[in-house]
């Protein structure tokens, strides 16, 4: 048993040892740090709600030199943002099999003070896509129940065969941190090197869930914009909206879905029902504004 114990202690330090070179310290809050990883040569992915400030941020690289960081972009949806700096660092293999619920996985971050640390935990349930509160979707929802301290958000979430699960987070639920999924993570990367950005679409309206007669339901128009892409397409406050894109909507998460598989500044059908009588109506979808 003890040897046991000691071979599985010195398999997780490997884990750890091997991975290390690819987590950095993120500076950009008070007081505390985050942590970072290499995504790609020059390339730190790091937690968006980690990010106070957009100037004078620095990271503390694997061999505990100090570098300049730039903000190349940031997703709050995601909990994402990505910095660029001059060292091109090493970056994680990525996963070649999904986890599932009680795998071990570890979370590895680095402190400018301590250096690399890691917590061990099991990865304690895993769910399918999903919207977070925030508003972006993930690919998978991968609950960890692990230790998140205040500078692990942001780092290097393995498994045992030490492939990137993910980048942590614990901004993104209530209940526990989160694993962001590497495929979420190579998605957005994409976008942001490309715009800074993601783009989600917005119609612009305040909606309620309704019944409607035989059973039916939609989503009644409570608020307009007056400027914004429902309004200008000709949709009313009191129109119930039933259907987006050729397909039927029922609450929020329709409108979400229907909008993600058209681009900003598309065209899309818009089906209400105004006054007894269902009327068809084209909306462009506009870009939906970053908040502050």
């Amino acid at each position: 048993m003890g040897n046991e114990l000691l071979n599985l202690s010195n398999e997780l330090a490997g884990i750890v040892e091997r991975a290390a070179p690819s987590v950095v310290a993120v500076h950009a809050r008070p007081r505390f740090s985050s942590s970072g990883v290499f995504w790609r040569p020059g390339v730190i992915v790091t937690a968006e709600h980690t990010i106070r400030r957009e100037e004078e941020i620095t990271v503390t690289l694997p061999d505990g030199s100090s570098a300049a960081a730039t903000l190349a972009g940031s997703d709050p949806g995601t909990d994402l943002a990505i910095l660029k700096t001059e060292f091109q660092g090493r970056t994680p293999p990525k996963l070649t099999a999904q986890p599932a619920p009680g795998h071990l996985a570890l979370a590895i971050g680095r402190s400018e003070n301590s250096g690399v640390n890691a917590t061990l935990g099991i990865v304690s349930a895993l769910g399918p896509e999903w919207r977070t509160w925030r508003g972006g979707r993930l690919d998978r929802y991968i609950r960890l129940d692990l230790t998140m301290y205040p500078g692990s958000s942001g780092g290097l979430v393995v498994n045992t065969a030490g492939e990137a699960v993910g980048i942590a987070s614990s901004a993104l639920s209530r209940i526990a941190g989160v694993a962001i999924p590497a495929s979420t993570v190579d998605r957005v990367v994409e976008e942001l090197l490309a715009r800074g950005r993601v783009r989600r679409g917005y119609l612009g309206v305040g909606l309620q869930p309704v019944e409607l007669p035989g059973h039916h339901k939609g989503l009644i128009v409570l608020s307009l914009e007056p400027e914004g892409p429902a309004a200008k397409g000709g949709v009313l406050i009191g129109d119930v909206l039933v259907a987006l894109g050729g397909k039927a909507v029922e609450d929020t998460d329709d409108i979400q879905q229907a909008l993600e598989a058209r681009g900003v500044g598309e065209a899309i059908e818009t089906e209400v029902v105004r006054a007894g009588e269902r009327r068809k109506l084209a909306v462009t979808i506009g870009e939906r504004p970053r908040r502050n």
